[in-house]
């Protein structure tokens, strides 16, 4: 009898360790093509999107729309940082491919082929400026972004253009710090 039961605990043992084998699996399965195709997290490190975006937000990143949709002037972007594609940053997008983007005391216009004459972008999320004067030229699949902190970020400005292969995604949700909880944090309500 105490044999028999001996057999049938081990037996149970083997069967449990196969289920959670098993679940592993399962959970594996859905995880890695969601983490990998769909969303992914994101913690925001520095200050260069201040007041937008502080250091720690921890933030989910959408990487599936930008196949189906292209992202919007003002639009809030994490990227591969074109010269170490390890490293990912957060910025706004603020020029388009066969745009000029020009900056002159800090005010950024742009130049297209509907605005042959320019327009001043319109940037209420800007509390730190910084004066200068620079012009680029995007050519085909590059984008001009800079972080909300201008006299503090790294982006376009330093580093040039932005190929479009290093668009990761945008922020869908900011889960922390939890009295910041927000849904598409950094949506302009006006474009």
């Amino acid at each position: 009898m105490e044999e028999k039961n001996k057999i049938e605990n081990k037996t149970q043992k083997t069967n449990s360790f196969w289920e959670l084998v098993k679940y592993g699996i399962l959970a594996l399965i859905i995880v890695v093509p969601f983490r990998i195709f769909i969303a992914q997290p994101y913690i925001v490190s520095g200050s260069s999107m201040d007041p937008t975006f502080k250091d720690t937000d921890y933030l989910i990143v959408d990487q599936l729309s930008k196949r189906f949709k292209e992202p919007e002037r003002g639009d809030v972007l994490i990227i591969k940082y074109p010269k170490d594609p390890s490293k990912f940053f957060i910025k706004r997008l603020i020029g388009f491919p066969g745009e000029t983007v020009t900056i002159k005391d800090g005010v950024v216009n742009i130049y297209n082929e509907e605005n042959k004459n320019a327009f001043e972008l319109n940037e209420p999320y800007i509390v730190y400026k910084k004066i200068e004067n620079i012009s680029v030229k995007l050519g085909e699949d590059e984008y001009f972004v800079m972080g909300d902190n201008r006299a503090g970020s790294s982006d376009s400005r330093i580093w040039g253009s932005l190929p479009k292969k290093y668009i990761v995604g945008k922020p869908i949700l900011r889960l922390l710090p939890l009295n910041k909880i927000d849904y598409h944090p950094g949506l302009l309500d006006e474009k």
